[in-house]
């Protein structure tokens, strides 16, 4: 089997005696879709972790379920947030022969060999991932993006350049391909603009607290006594 192929046990442990399948180091699962009812499913932990660490939740997975093949994606997994392992999976029935829309990772390639890294200007990578649409046969691993050509500030890419792979398109049609994948920055312009929000923030923060602080008032003030006694008054003739 292929290093994105899955073999998995129909499950038969349901609520409380889920648990006791987690002890035994076996993850419960579910199948959706392909037209049927869900299907309860289980997997020996590793094999499971495995697959989910090269598939995610953008390559197809081939699972044989008790000796029959199934296409399907990755839905969801849920995380102990404790322990951080794998305590469900949900997987998404597909055809090999229908388009289906998932989310595909951009990945940045030539880092290091532009002009603009050269000249100790940076590079930041503004949109992680994209929506796409294809048949399961032709969905890319990753959508590779060359920065090498980036040379000044003003240079960016943007989803209008990028070029998909052949059967791969755009999930919405409508999707604004002006916005910005790569774009370029000036480091110490950076730092300097966050030393003075920096800066700021304290002087606002002193501010603050001068404002809030208890200040002296008359009434606060202890009453003053008379130094000396007045002089007896002189007996009247």
């Amino acid at each position: 089997m292929s290093e994105t192929s899955l073999k998995l046990q129909k499950r038969e442990a349901k609520g409380k005696k889920v648990k006791v399948l987690r002890k035994q180091g076996i993850v419960p699962g579910v199948l959706y879709g392909a037209g049927s009812d869900p299907i309860l499913v289980q997997s020996d932990y590793n094999p499971i972790e495995k697959v989910i660490k090269i598939a995610g939740k953008h390559t197809p997975v081939e699972l044989d379920i008790d000796g029959k093949k199934q296409l399907a994606m990755v839905k969801n997994i849920d995380i102990d947030p404790v322990k951080r392992r794998l305590i469900n999976i949900e997987f998404l029935a597909i055809k090999a022969s229908e388009a289906i829309e998932t989310s595909a990772p951009i990945r940045l390639v030539g880092m290091g060999e532009s002009e603009a890294e050269k000249a100790g200007l940076g590079i930041a990578q503004v949109l992680d991932g994209v929506e796409i649409k294809a048949k399961p046969a032709d969905l890319p691993e990753a959508i590779e993006v060359d920065v090498v050509g980036l040379t000044t500030l003003e240079d960016k890419i943007t989803l209008s350049d990028l070029k998909l792979p052949a059967g791969v398109e755009f999930a919405n049609p409508d999707i604004d391909l002006s916005a910005t994948i790569v774009n370029v920055y000036d480091p110490a312009e950076q730092a300097a603009k966050a030393e003075a929000q920096e800066a700021a923030e304290k002087e606002a923060e002193a501010e603050a607290t001068a404002e809030a602080a208890p200040t002296e008032t008359t009434a606060d003030k202890p009453a003053e006594t008379e130094s000396e006694e007045k002089p007896d008054e002189e007996p009247k003739e």
